[in-house]
């Protein structure tokens, strides 16, 4: 198990960041989704903590065939999704991604990853100067461009921490499963989070009303984007009924006798079946008219020696 605890600051507000996440979520999902590809929302609903109170839950699907190595495609089914769901109490977030159902065993050292959405070097196919905060200015905010060590001096300022945990315990693709998905991860905070930036003059000014009909608007279009899914296949378990034939449903259905039941014993008087003759007649080796030879039984890997004739 690989555990990471991202921070990621911002030159934000705390009470813009939620609006500008939100937005950014929305917007990030789309653009990056395509048919059979990108992020599909199933599930988006407002939910009663009794402990942080009222909060918004979501569950997605984020399909990932395309972005993954040849070694992982190799062991994976067609249709690949990471399952994310979150519990958003603002500012609080719980957020769980699921390949396979695990559990933290113990405690785990924690390793701290610090995220610097200006000077942080992001994969090439997502890099746009447009969304390069080293030159980005905003207009409504006038706010920017983030300078190299812009977080000690930067006002507002805001950060962000992401505990993530993944855990894959697969003997022989264990760590290499880990480190990926963590790198995925990373990749997609430190773009999202640029972008969250990059975009604040288009978000800045709406409310949490308005940027929650963004947010359903964007996520119908992007699921429609995506495009349709072939269905599940569930599998439930449905009790068999019991062979017993006396006694009620709830006996055991194995006989407690070890003499198999009545209707299964074989008729004493049943003549057997011959399937073989009863003598088998073979000719006689020692004879030299008989065509009849016995192969050497030690002859493995050896040119068999010619037979007297």
């Amino acid at each position: 198990m690989l555990m990471k605890e991202y921070r990621i600051c911002m030159p934000l507000t705390v009470e813009e960041y939620r609006i500008g996440q939100l937005y950014m979520i929305s917007k990030h999902s789309h653009e990056q989704s395509e048919r059979g590809e990108g992020v599909e929302v199933v599930q988006n609903e407002p939910y009663e903590d009794p402990t942080h109170g009222q909060g918004q839950f979501t569950e997605k699907r984020v399909y990932l065939n395309s972005k993954l190595p040849s070694w992982a495609r190799a062991v994976v089914p067609k249709i690949f999704y990471v399952t994310e769901k979150a519990w958003n109490y603002y500012p609080y977030t719980i957020t769980e991604y699921t390949i396979f159902d695990s559990e933290p065993k113990g405690e785990e050292e924690i390793e701290v990853c610090l995220v610097d959405i200006a000077y942080d070097e992001i994969p090439e196919r997502y890099y746009k100067e447009s969304e390069d905060l080293r030159y980005f200015k905003s207009e409504k905010t006038d706010r920017g461009v983030l300078q190299e060590g812009w977080i000690d001096n930067q006002e507002p300022i805001m950060c962000s921490y992401k505990l993530v945990t993944v855990k894959f315990e697969v003997w022989g693709l264990q760590t290499r499963v880990e480190q990926f998905v963590h790198k995925v991860i990373r990749d997609v905070l430190l773009l999202g989070h640029r972008q969250a930036f990059a975009w604040v003059d288009e978000w800045i000014e709406m409310t949490m009303d308005e940027v929650r009909e963004y947010e359903r608007a964007t996520q119908e279009a992007t699921n429609r984007k995506i495009g349709p899914f072939p269905p599940s296949i569930s599998i439930t378990e449905t009790p068999l009924a019991s062979v017993a034939r006396n006694g009620p449903s709830s006996a055991p259905s194995t006989p407690l006798s070890t003499e198999p039941p009545e209707y299964l014993s074989v008729p004493k008087d049943r003549p057997r079946k011959k399937s073989a003759p009863e003598t088998l007649t073979l000719p006689d080796p020692n004879r030299r008219d008989s065509g009849f030879r016995l192969a050497s039984i030690f002859s493995w890997g050896s040119t068999p020696s010619p037979q007297p004739e």
